[in-house]
């Protein structure tokens, strides 16, 4: 981390405005978080598995990747790794698969819709919004998070418009089009729908916040998510990144950097803030079906203040363990089961690799497999 972050942190977690506001001065200066900045060469990429043949089905129990760095979704067996691609689109970002077997795909160009039994994209589903020109990159325009309805008749794709404010687009699943389109924050990383489908989250990182989107009448509300505050604005690091919908109660579970759950009420906007202990840079969360909260980390923010990157295991009565990991991590999903998760090896800045670490919940032992190409979203089929 160079000298303007080192400031924002520092001041950001000290109240000091003036340090803050310095080094934002000094980001827009220097660039430090230049979307022009080339990311770190991947590390060798473990052994992949045989490929399946073209007309095989797809077995059950595989899991789908999201490559950033490739255009495709990657289908990995996980004992054996990386056995089939499929073109998405530009710079895919997150996905999510109905129980019809249907993936739908964020990315930089529309939604991808890939049928997963037979490895085959049915379509690209442009945008409606003005995302500009289709790039890579951390800050490309298009989709980020996606959620599908519990009905299945809807997905709903955060969309990223560089330097100003995103939207949520809502599509019917049948008609494969984009029927709506809802403002909310800066850079949707996230989307969540409650249990029951009446409400939308989404997460968007750079405006500290969570809109909440009524599926019925798409009016939004917006719920700020700032356990640090907002001192530093864009050049801040102390940011949402995933939201957890707690299948108990429907509270909204937001890790920061190891330090603080918040924990939001969507009805009342109110936030609750409980200790964690992984003490690293958090992005990717999920559930599992007993409850826990797994959250991954990539990584201390400044150089000797902050642990590696981990795995946190977080059990309902708040008790902690974290796992080390081996390099950067983003996005993390679980087995049906919930005795594995699946680590994505992509990163939405400057490392990754080419693979998910298997980590085995009960004892924190990992394994790598081969993915894709910077592979951020995942999702088990």
């Amino acid at each position: 981390m160079n000298a303007h972050d080192r400031l924002l942190l520092d001041g950001a977690r000290r109240g000091d405005a003036a340090a803050v506001g310095a080094a934002l001065a000094a980001a827009l200066l220097l660039g430090a978080c230049s979307p022009n900045a080339m990311p770190a060469p991947p590390g060798p990429a473990p052994f992949a598995a045989s490929p399946l043949p073209a007309t095989a089905p797809t077995p059950q129990g595989l899991l789908l990747t999201a490559d950033f760095g490739a255009g495709t979704v990657t289908f990995v067996d996980p004992e054996r790794g990386a056995v089939a691609s499929v073109t998405a689109g530009r710079a895919p970002y997150g996905l999510a698969v109905g129980t019809d077997g249907r993936a739908w795909v964020a990315t930089a160009e529309g939604v991808a819709v890939v049928d997963t039994h037979t490895r085959v994209r049915l379509a690209l589903i442009p945008h409606r919004t003005n995302t500009g020109p289709v790039t890579d990159g951390e800050y490309r325009g298009g989709g980020m998070g996606i959620a599908l309805s519990p009905d299945g008749a809807h997905a709903y794709v955060g969309v990223n418009v560089p330097g100003t404010t995103g939207v949520l687009e809502v599509l019917d699943t049948a008609r494969s089009e984009v029927t709506a389109a809802v403002p909310v924050g800066r850079r949707p990383f996230d989307v969540d729908v409650s249990p029951d489908g009446a409400e939308v989250y989404v997460t968007s990182h750079d405006s500290f916040d969570v809109t909440v989107v009524a599926a019925d009448s798409l009016s939004p509300r917006r719920i700020e998510v700032a356990p640090y505050g907002t001192e530093g604005g864009l050049g801040s690091w102390l940011k949402p990144h995933y939201a957890v919908v707690r299948r108990s109660d429907g509270q909204l579970l937001l890790p920061f950097e190891g330090e603080r759950l918040a924990v939001v009420d969507p009805r009342t906007g109110r936030t609750r803030i409980e200790p964690m202990t992984a003490d690293t840079h958090q992005h990717g969360a999920t559930g599992t079906a007993d409850g826990r909260l797994l959250v991954v980390g990539t990584g201390a923010v400044r150089p000797g203040d902050g642990r590696g990157p981990s795995l946190t295991v977080r059990s309902p009565d708040g008790a902690e363990r974290v796992y080390p990991l081996q390099g950067p991590h983003e996005d993390v999903a679980a087995s049906r089961v919930g005795r594995t998760a699946y680590v994505t090896g992509g990163y939405t800045r400057d490392g990754y690799w080419n693979g998910i670490t298997v980590v085995d919940l009960d004892t924190g032992a990992t394994r790598r497999l081969a993915a894709g190409a910077r592979p951020l979203g995942i999702a088990v089929l």
